[in-house]
């Protein structure tokens, strides 16, 4: 691989024009292809095959205009609350909503709140009717009893004065007749009672059924609008979110303010912000401090910016086609860049110290790209192969999460590997500074450098962090994994879940409509619960209803639930929906149990009553992803620790350095998951990340960190363990080999480290609040990983082991490919010898 690699960069560097013509028609045609092919993405984290798509299916099919998204808006008047005036601006909003393509309908609050108000009145009122209805059949009923008593006497004593029956029957048919009518009345008026007494009951259900849930707050301060779309939540344009929201902000002419929902103020369609700005401008400043030159500096960022723009491009161009979570191609950048950043930095810092050391320009670019290249492309694969294997747990959102930010991986390494030394080749000497240059003659002019040069690098490394360490191994070794340990202690309490509208910013309109409706309605009310009933057939319509109450109230039984309404029935009274309000939030622990208790109350209700439940919405969803992405966690990571046992072996020919790599992502994991509970899920800190509400951790955050740090482990394991082997292959002693090599590699990893963490933080106050616990832990995971594993542990472990970190068996050793990562096979014996001893790194 070495080999090739090395002729490719002497390729690349011959055919320089070729090569930059090429990316550029490459970027051209992705481009063009994102502008005209790319759809809107979306945050339907669903999965096909559970209980919740399979009930959004069969709502879709038996109720199509109840299957929309819905999403809400909070209204707050001031502090004399709503007055007419008000409430007239809002029904005015509502009802130029309504008029929107895109919304199916709306509930006005006033007018739903003042129905439920009036219920109890008209129960109350209706029952007096029934009251004054029964009293008055009681006495038609005596009366005709009584006009019938009165005809048997008047037929008997006619019998007795003798005449005949047909006289009898002439006198009497009249009165007869009266009392016939009379009986029909009754039966009419019986009849009319009977319906009314069940309108009534149905009334008095209703009106229990809805017991604990309002429209407008009881201060009258508050009110909270439902707007049902006929598309689901997240295939609503950005246009019509933003025109919904430009409506309802109408209202402030009349003294009320609006507050749309996350559902509503939620913009996926940008991926870059401020905040991602500045992070890559540290990048770059470091760059600078390491290379000095702008040229030099700048060169790692461009080729960054030119893998992310193929393969976010490319991403973008397929979200016509897939259906895209907005953090597939924000994860698809952070790592872009990241890595873009890093990969490149190392070509082109290998390419300039040999430069410095006297190599000619093409056989460096060349070399370069053979032995740090080398390096390179393994530290790319293991990414690669990291963020594919998401695949695995079966999870449509996150297969294509991976597979994306995969590719744009791949294009950083290939672009690292083919534009940069093509780049390299048109800056020639500009990379590095006249200063710079002049140094680096005076220094290789001067008798017996080599020698000096040795001498330098002997003390350099017994001095600075390295030299430290492995003065006092073992003291590193415990600080180190105590520290770890004890940053990891709260990943025992780690909890997950989607985030709700509390995890929005402070003074974002989002987390202020959650914050409104908490207050005034309950949390609950933020994220309910949708139930689907299968009603038996053949049910009337007074039965049907019956039915739908007798189903309500057993899940108003179950804990946590303040209230449960039937609020739609299709038209064959087959399948009835029904909105579960529990007490807490969607991503409380309590609602994830409500979700789990109203399952198993399933069986007892289709029991009692016949009817088959199921739960969909997002609430139920949210959950449904949250478990099933918990129970893909351990086989996922029992892949990736497999995966870099076998890597490392292959390249390392050592038992001991895959075992102490793996190890090491182990603690850096469980320090990073540590971290991230205790800032997003107890809020320590939460004043300097921007967390105003700790809940639950991001639900697919543990799956993607445990891909992403592995590979990012992996680099820094490759380019600080493969300059010991490369000094101990050379024939130093394995002690000594730890410090040379740990001198030759510090520098650049650490500002490869800090290019990583910079990238990752810049995300951490990202515009999109479910990629900032995402940045958190990427940025800790890699400062932990890079600085206390990598660089302190490590060479402490190694030193103390000395040769026997690099034992293999005999048998092993002959069965394993030598995949040469280091480059240490390549014949320098055309080279100059002033590069000959130059570092990999």
């Amino acid at each position: 691989m070495a080999s090739f690699l090395y002729r490719l960069g002497r390729f690349s560097y011959r055919r320089r024009w070729l090569v930059i013509s090429l990316w550029l028609a490459v970027l051209v045609a992705v481009g063009g292809s994102a502008a005209a092919f790319h759809g809107t993405m979306s945050n339907n984290f669903t999965i096909p095959g559970t209980e919740t798509q399979q009930m959004a299916d069969k709502l879709k099919e038996a109720l199509p205009d109840a299957s929309g998204g819905s999403a809400s808006v909070a209204f707050e008047a001031g502090a004399s609350g709503f007055d007419q005036a008000g409430k007239d601006a809002v029904a005015d909003a509502l009802a130029q909503l309504e008029k929107l393509p895109d919304v199916q309908s709306v509930v006005n609050p006033f007018t739903t709140q003042e129905r439920l108000d009036q219920a109890a009145a008209k129960i109350s009122e209706g029952e007096a009717q029934a009251a004054a209805g029964k009293a008055q059949l009681d006495a038609s009923r005596a009366q005709i009893a009584a006009g019938e008593e009165q005809l048997a006497a008047a037929e008997q004593q006619l019998a007795a004065a003798g005449l005949p029956p047909s006289q009898i029957e002439a006198q009497l048919a009249p009165r007869r007749a009266e009392l016939a009518a009379g009986k029909e009345k009754l039966d009419a008026g019986a009849k009319e009672a009977a319906d009314g007494a069940a309108a009534l009951a149905l009334g008095k259900r209703e009106a229990q059924a809805s017991e604990g849930l309002r429209f407008v707050s009881s201060d009258n301060k508050a009110a909270i609008a439902q707007i049902q779309f006929k598309t689901s939540i997240n295939a609503v344009p950005p246009a019509v979110r933003q025109e919904v929201q430009d409506i309802v902000h109408g209202v402030s002419s009349a003294g009320v303010t609006a507050y749309a929902s996350k559902d509503i103020t939620e913009d996926v369609s940008q991926i870059f912000g401020v905040a991602e700005i500045v992070g890559v401008a540290v990048a770059a400043l470091v760059l600078i401090l390491m290379l000095g030159t702008l040229i030099a500096a700048g060169l790692p960022l461009i080729m960054a910016l030119i893998g992310v723009a193929v393969g976010v491009g490319g991403t973008f161009a397929l979200t016509g086609v897939i259906d895209m979570s907005s953090i597939s191609p924000m994860l698809a950048l952070m790592l872009g860049l990241a890595v873009g950043i890093d990969y490149s930095l190392f070509i082109v810092n290998r390419h300039r110290n040999q430069l410095l050391a006297g190599m000619d320009g093409e056989e460096s670019v060349a070399l370069a790209t053979g032995t740090s290249g080398n390096a390179v492309m393994f530290a790319g694969l293991t990414v690669i192969i990291a963020l594919a294997a998401l695949v695995i747990p079966g999870l449509p959102f996150l297969a294509i999460l991976g597979v994306a930010a995969a590719a744009t991986v791949a294009v950083a390494v290939v672009v690292a590997l083919t534009l940069t030394p093509a780049v390299l080749s048109l800056i020639g000497r500009r990379l590095i500074s006249k200063r710079a240059w002049a140094k680096a003659a005076r220094h290789n002019a001067e008798p017996g450098h080599e020698a000096a040069d040795r001498d330098l690098d002997e003390k350099r490394s017994t001095r600075g962090w390295g030299g430290l360490v492995t003065r006092h191994p073992w003291v590193a070794l415990i600080l180190s994994v105590v520290l770890l340990g004890a940053v990891a202690l709260p990943a025992s309490q780690l909890r997950l879940a989607l985030p709700d509208g509390g995890s929005e910013p402070v003074d974002s309109q989002a987390y202020k409509a959650y914050d409104l409706t908490r207050d005034s309605f309950g949390e609950g009310v933020t994220g309910p619960i949708i139930v689907v009933g299968e009603l038996p057939a053949g049910l009337s319509e007074n039965d049907a209803k019956n039915k739908q109450f007798d189903v309500a109230e057993q899940l108003r039984s179950v804990e946590n639930v303040v209230a449960a309404v039937p609020f739609a029935l299709s038209e064959d009274r087959s399948t009835a929906v029904y909105q579960v309000i529990p007490k807490e939030g969607p991503a409380s622990a309590s609602t994830v149990k409500v979700v789990s208790d109203l399952r198993e109350k399933g069986a007892q209700i289709r029991e009692d009553t016949g009817v088959s439940i199921g739960l969909t919405g997002q609430t139920a969803g949210n959950v449904d992803v949250s478990q099933k992405l918990g129970a893909a966690l351990p086989p996922y990571l029992a892949i990736v620790v497999g995966l870099s046992l076998i890597l490392l072996l292959l390249v390392f020919r050592s038992i001991v350095v895959p075992l102490l790599a793996t190890g090491g992502f182990l603690l850096s994991l469980a320090a990073a998951f540590g971290a991230v509970v205790a800032v997003y899920q107890w809020g320590w800190l939460g004043g300097i990340f921007d967390v105003a509400n700790p809940g639950a951790v991001l639900s697919f955050l543990p799956i993607i960190l445990i891909g992403v740090l592995f590979g990012l482990a992996m680099d820094y394991q490759v380019f600080i363990t493969s300059g010991m082997r490369e000094s101990y292959m050379h024939g130093e002693d394995a002690r000594h080999a730890v410090r040379t090599g740990f001198s030759h590699a510090a520098a650049v990893v650490t500002a490869a480290a800090i290019i990583m963490v910079s990238v990752f933080s810049g995300f951490i106050f990202s515009h999109l609040t479910m990629v900032r616990p995402l940045g958190f832990a990427m940025a800790f995971g890699v400062l932990i990983d890079a600085f206390v594993v990598r660089m302190t542990i490590v060479p402490a472990i190694m030193y103390l082991l000395g040769e026997k970190a690099w034992w293999l068996p005999k048998w092993l050793d002959r069965l394993l490919p030598d995949v040469d990562v280091e480059g240490a096979k390549l014949n320098r014996s055309d080279r100059p010898k002033a590069g000959s001893a130059e570092l990999v790194h």
